[in-house]
């Protein structure tokens, strides 16, 4: 270990004593992910996020694109071949479900002849050539001849506006813009209120918003403006609202006032009048540049956030983004290869996996207090299985903040979050995964000022409490807002009948939801550990012996309080909506994710070698069925589209001998799914799931949540060192002979010779950190001979 401290502390020395700063920003891609499998669309794609932010940043600022083409349904405001209707402060990455924000906007033009303000679709405005991006900027140029530029602090933007000769100024403020949905889950625009100066350089006020992805009633967000031109003009509006979806109400048009002050009227039924600015600039302004602040507080507290972007120059805001990328996330893995796109790959995966959720401590608008505030998890059950175990290895600080955040939101809400944006638990798929990211963190002996008490409290609300039915139509049965909806059945019946949605998936992750709780009490309520690891069995009640597909026999089955199954076939999840059987996943991928106690799963499935055949059918092209949930990519049952799949071609490290086969599949998977082009993810990016996904199959080990434990892969690089938080620990992989192979021959965990397929979290991190020594070679080695990785959730039966 001694030897180990000094290359490492040798490294920084050099690093520092020849100036060299290694810029990482470079190898991100910020396009990598937003295009889907319809060229020009963003349908079926990742739905990434492309604009300007920041780590985690409370802003982001990017392009709002319509639906009046084939890039319909913008879930992050961006789509490639969209016609920009505005650039908004507020956005997510990745998210599926429906398009959530696009708040806060501005929209520049050259002429008003033509334009109703109070329908974007007659002011909206095609791209000519490319767009720019890169960390911390964005760049795009309108068919109106309008150069638009942006860049982000943490809760502020700036634009600026570069207009052609002989031209109109204008920029256009519509508090009433969101971006629109089609058909579910839509947002709505309530009511607005907006005030200027005098002279019109700034302007402040609120929009007030309801409904969209996360259920709930009206919210509001403030935020202040302010251009460095004085306009020539600045006037109000106001009108009836239109609707985005259908805007034909052309005999309606805006009122305009001279009026320092506008507010869109009382709220009626769903929407108040619509209300915004305009603001004209002279004509020896060929340059406007505004900044933007956002608060979910007050107006004040926008307009004092303007002061994080420091005078007017916007390549000094883009730098100071660069900077805090490079800084805080992306020099924390310091990857050294030849090949850019792997490096590409690699740091954009990085990247994606840290803008998300959302720091907006100091800016909760329901309760005062003293813990950080963090919102927009959306979701965890995608995040818990890869995402918060990366941000937990490199910046345990940050997932320390957000373990607290989850925690104060029970405290005042009575349930952590399981899918929340715009400051409410909004959505539950299945079960209560801040338990698992909660569990993952105490194993991995993540303190710092998190009062575990309280969080194993909160995680035992989510067991023992029934949450209030909030009556969504999607599903009825039980809440789909927050908690586990279908908890009477689980506590009666220990598992979920066909009564509720989604009782397979929700038999599936409740049962990891309550080996969680055991993990947790082991240290916080010792007398809960048996309760909770006999319940964690859960899944084996619906483990089906007779049924069979495809010659095999087995699986869990939609099983009735008294025992009798409900006819169903293992390839489907029927109509795979929640009212199904299973959700993004069939029967089959499910049957796979019991990672906490595979030693029984691998019984059940009638010993090692019918397991690994069983693992080998997930793989055969063809076997997949039309109707096997959302987000379907490929013909396989392994969908690489989702996350319930994700741990599946890893299970091969769980039979004696067959590490290399874990190799093979994720390999193939990697090459044949993901690229460094637009649609270079399978599937929604999902606040970086897919991202992290990618990230731990090149760094070479997967890890294995709510155990201290990763599983063994192999590295796609010959050195990589990972800075493990802010303590001086470091992590250092190398690997020797990848330019012959993939497979390894050898494996050295902290200078000693290893024949197992996983390493634990100390291995890893223990004292100053680790080091893992592969060499690697062309064909493949039965090396993994010794133990198993652990089956803690194997009770003997």
């Amino acid at each position: 270990m001694v030897s180990l401290l000094c290359g490492v502390l040798s490294l920084a020395l050099i690093s520092t004593v020849f100036g060299e700063t290694r810029d990482f920003t470079k190898h991100v891609n910020l396009f990598l992910g937003t295009e889907g499998d319809v060229p020009g669309s963003a349908f079926r794609g990742g739905n990434v996020f492309p604009g300007a932010t920041l780590p985690f940043g409370a802003v982001k600022v990017g392009m709002d694109t319509t639906r009046w083409n084939v890039s319909y349904q913008a879930n992050a405001g961006y789509t490639p071949d969209g016609n920009v209707t505005a650039i908004s402060m507020l956005h997510v990455s990745g998210t599926g479900g429906a398009p959530t924000y696009g708040l806060i906007p501005q929209m520049p033009l050259t002429t008003l002849e033509g334009v109703n303000l109070l329908d974007n679709i007659t002011y909206m405005q095609p791209r000519v050539g490319d767009d720019v991006a890169s960390v911390g900027y964005y760049k795009t140029q309108l068919e109106n001849g309008v150069t638009a530029e942006m860049s982000a602090s943490m809760h502020a933007g700036v634009m600026k506006y570069q207009y052609p000769e002989n031209e109109g100024r204008y920029v256009v403020v519509d508090i009433s813009h969101f971006l629109p949905s089609i058909g579910k889950k839509e947002q709505w625009y309530s009511n607005g209120v907006i005030e200027r100066s005098d002279d019109g350089t700034t302007y402040s006020g609120y929009g007030v918003y309801r409904e969209g992805w996360a259920t709930g009633g009206d919210y509001r967000v403030y935020f202040c403006g302010q251009f460095d031109t004085v306009p020539s003009n600045a006037q109000f509006f106001s009108g009836k609202y239109t609707d985005p979806y259908w805007p034909n109400a052309t005999d309606v048009n805006p009122v305009f006032t001279d009026s320092t002050y506008i507010q869109g009227g009382t709220v009626s039924y769903q929407y108040a009048d619509r209300v915004g600015a305009l603001f004209e600039f002279p004509a020896n302004a060929s340059t406007v540049t505004s900044k933007v602040g956002v608060s979910w507080v007050s107006a004040d507290k926008a307009c004092q956030f303007l002061n994080e972007i420091v005078g007017w120059d916007l390549n000094a805001t883009v730098e100071a983004a660069k900077d805090q990328w490079n800084t805080e996330v992306l020099s924390k893995i310091d990857v050294t290869s030849a090949n850019k796109t792997q490096l590409e790959m690699f740091y954009t995966g990085v990247y994606h996996s840290h803008l998300m959720p959302s720091d907006r401590t100091g800016e909760n608008p329901y309760w005062e207090s003293d813990e950080p505030y963090y919102d927009d998890f959306y979701t965890l059950w995608d995040t818990f299985r890869c995402t918060h175990a990366l941000i937990s290895l490199i910046l345990p600080h940050r997932q320390i903040d957000m373990i607290r955040a989850m925690i104060d939101i029970w405290r005042f809400e009575r349930f952590m979050p399981d899918g929340r944006s715009r400051n409410t638990n909004g959505r539950v798929q299945g079960g209560s995964n801040a338990d698992n990211i909660l569990a993952d963190a105490y194993v991995k002996g993540l303190q710092g000022d998190i009062n575990w008490t309280d969080g194993y409290l909160a995680m035992k609300t989510n067991a023992e409490v029934v949450p209030y039915n909030n009556f969504d139509w999607e599903d009825l049965s039980g809440s789909t807002k927050e908690g586990r909806g279908a908890l009477l059945d689980w506590k009666k019946y220990g598992f979920v009948t066909p009564t509720f949605g989604r009782s397979i998936s929700k038999t599936v992750e409740y049962s990891h939801n309550d080996f969680s709780l055991a993990q947790v009490a082991k240290g916080e309520a010792h007398k809960d550990v048996a309760l909770y690891l006999n319940r964690s069995t859960g899944w084996q009640k619906t483990w089906a012996a007779n049924v069979t597909s495809l010659n095999f026999t087995g699986f869990l089955a939609p099983t009735y309080g008294n025992g009798s199954i409900k006819e169903y076939d293992p390839l489907s999840c029927g109509d795979c909506n929640w009212q199904a059987i299973s959700y993004e996943g069939v029967p089959w991928e499910y049957s796979f994710s019991i990672p906490f106690d595979m030693k029984t799963l691998i019984s059940l499935m009638g010993g090692t070698e019918t397991f690994e055949e069983r693992l080998d059918a997930m793989f055969i092209p063809g076997l997949a069925q039309s109707n096997s949930g959302g987000n379907r990519a490929g013909d396989t049952i392994f969908n690489p589209g989702n996350e319930p799949s994700f741990m599946t071609p890893f299970l091969y490290n769980y039979i004696p001998g067959r590490q290399h086969r874990s190799v093979s599949r994720s390999r193939e998977i990697q090459d044949q799914w993901y690229n460094t082009g637009r649609s270079g993810v399978p599937g929604n990016d999902d606040s970086g799931s897919m991202s992290s996904w990618i990230v731990w199959n090149m760094i070479g080990i997967y890890p294995v949540v709510t155990q201290p434990v990763y599983l063994i892969l192999s590295p796609r690089f010959e050195n990589m060192t990972i800075r493990l938080g802010d303590d001086g620990g470091v992590l250092r992989i190398k690997a020797s002979g990848l330019e012959q192979g993939s497979f390894i021959q050898n494996l050295k965990v902290n200078g000693q010779m290893w024949n197992q397929s996983w390493v634990s979290h100390e291995d890893l991190v223990g004292g100053e950190g680790g080091l893992l020594e592969f060499e690697m070679g062309p064909e493949p080695k039965m090396w993994d001979t010794g133990e198993l990785p652990p089956s803690p959730g194997h009770l003997g039966q």
